[in-house]
């Protein structure tokens, strides 16, 4: 479990792919940054840019996770080098800053717009139309692993737009700050709310 708080900014340095299949999976050499890896151990999880996966090796200040053909499909920002979202997994003895987060990507958004609005930015997103029921104003939602809350949501008859605001801390210490329109971000809906969905679609039935 996470919590959406990003604990560091991370750099894929290289991407190297499992086997001579033409549909291999990677492994990816991430640097940590200012991430602390020294309680981190072989087999422990890690969120990156809201995905969770398991580290296979380390050093002081980077680490290696294999990533598959499968989890590469359904991500956004796992197969290529730049800086990347990070977040150890969630301790007792961690605060919950967020909210409750799975590191399990629902689907993927697109960004239809991003730009200044006083003193913070406003982030759109079109997401897909099954995680339109899990959206709700002033939910929570996860945007490559940041805990964000959603200002408005519109449905439309194949998709669903989304808006948040983005102060300057979170732009600040987070990668969205690199975002732009057309790109492809990582989503994970509210883990109470998919849970009341569960329930409403048996109490309907």
């Amino acid at each position: 479990m996470f919590t959406g708080i990003v604990s560091a900014i991370g750099t894929i340095k290289t991407v190297t792919p499992l086997s001579t299949q033409v549909n291999s999976g990677l492994r990816l050499t991430i640097d940590a940054g200012i991430l602390n890896l020294s309680d981190v151990t072989l087999g422990d999880s890690i969120a990156i840019n809201g995905a969770c996966m398991t580290v296979v090796s380390k050093t002081d200040q980077q680490f290696c996770v294999d990533i598959s053909r499968e989890s590469l499909n359904l991500t956004s920002g796992l197969d290529k080098l730049g800086p990347v979202n990070l977040e150890k997994a969630l301790t007792l003895a961690n605060p919950i800053g967020g909210h409750l987060v799975s590191g399990h990507i629902d689907g993927l958004g697109t960004v239809t717009a991003f730009s200044p609005v006083n003193e913070s930015t406003e982030l759109v997103i079109t997401a897909p139309k099954n995680l339109a029921k899990y959206l709700a104003y002033k939910g929570s939602i996860v945007v490559n692993g940041v805990s964000l809350t959603v200002n408005r949501v519109t449905d439309f008859a194949d998709s669903c737009e989304f808006s948040i605001n983005l102060i300057p801390h979170t732009l600040q210490v987070t990668t969205l700050r690199y975002l732009h329109v057309g790109e492809r971000v990582n989503l994970e809906v509210d883990l109470i709310a998919r849970y009341v969905a569960r329930m409403m679609d048996f109490s309907s039935s």
